[in-house]
């Protein structure tokens, strides 16, 4: 995956103070400069390898999900657990790495903590359970609580005025939306069997599994986008140097 890196930084041939490089060349002033290769950003956010990347993503829930109906799988509840955990890191993993690309061992390392995040939404199974058994956690009377999809938006906001307060704000400044994915794309795909638990209001129906997939390949474009708008993207970039987009 490619990312975009910043055209600003310093070079022996860079420009003088307060300009920046156009198309071509030609010197532009920096404010123009900024503005251009943001846009040039955001539009990296649909280019043909992220396309790619995403089709690559609906690819993995399809075939993870077949593979996860195979009779010497059914039959094993410990086997069966353990891929379907397995399978909701592997979609955090990818789904970030869409976000974010993997030019650097910092891109990397995002990456499997996003996969990390998505895989451990399910320890609240047996937590709610009070028990180690796995049979106690796959069985339990009502969903657990970090399956309620209103704490998406709560523990993201939350975790942002953590931040601040902590003047985090830029050197983790894409923690938030590492969540909002992670979180995300495990409670779309748990959505396929229960649907979504949207607190107070109750449960929705079952997603279709077509909607399912197509979510799950489009939220990296989506979160791309909503961290442009923010101006995630701007932080990241010009504080940290890291790829801007795949």
């Amino acid at each position: 995956m490619r990312g975009f890196y910043s055209k600003l930084e310093s070079s022996p041939s860079s420009p003088p103070l307060g300009l920046g490089i156009g198309a071509g060349g030609v010197p532009l002033p920096l404010s123009l400069a900024v503005e251009t290769e943001k846009a040039q950003a955001l539009l990296q956010t649909f280019s043909h390898a992220s396309l790619l990347a995403s089709a690559g993503l609906g690819a993995l829930c399809v075939v993870a999900d077949h593979a996860l109906t195979l009779p010497i799988i059914q039959h094993h509840l410990w086997l069966r657990a353990m891929l379907d955990n397995a399978t909701h890191g592997l979609i955090g993993l990818w789904s970030w790495a869409i976000v974010i690309g993997l030019r650097k061992k910092s891109n990397l390392y995002e990456v499997l903590l996003a996969g990390l995040l998505a895989s451990i939404i399910d320890l609240d199974h047996f937590y709610m359970a009070g028990s180690l058994s796995l049979k106690a956690a796959v069985s339990l009377p009502q969903r657990p609580p970090l399956h309620c999809s209103s704490l998406i938006p709560v523990l993201c906001l939350s975790l942002r005025l953590l931040m601040w307060f902590g003047r985090l704000k830029d050197a983790w400044c894409s923690l938030p939306w590492m969540l909002f994915i992670s979180m995300a794309t495990h409670h779309v795909r748990d959505g396929v069997r229960h649907g979504l638990w949207v607190c107070p209001l109750g449960n929705t129906p079952p997603i279709p599994y077509w909607l399912y997939v197509s979510t799950t390949a489009t939220l990296p474009h989506l979160c791309s986008v909503l961290m442009y708008l923010t101006g995630t993207r701007d932080v990241i970039s010009t504080k940290h140097g890291v790829a801007i987009d795949v």
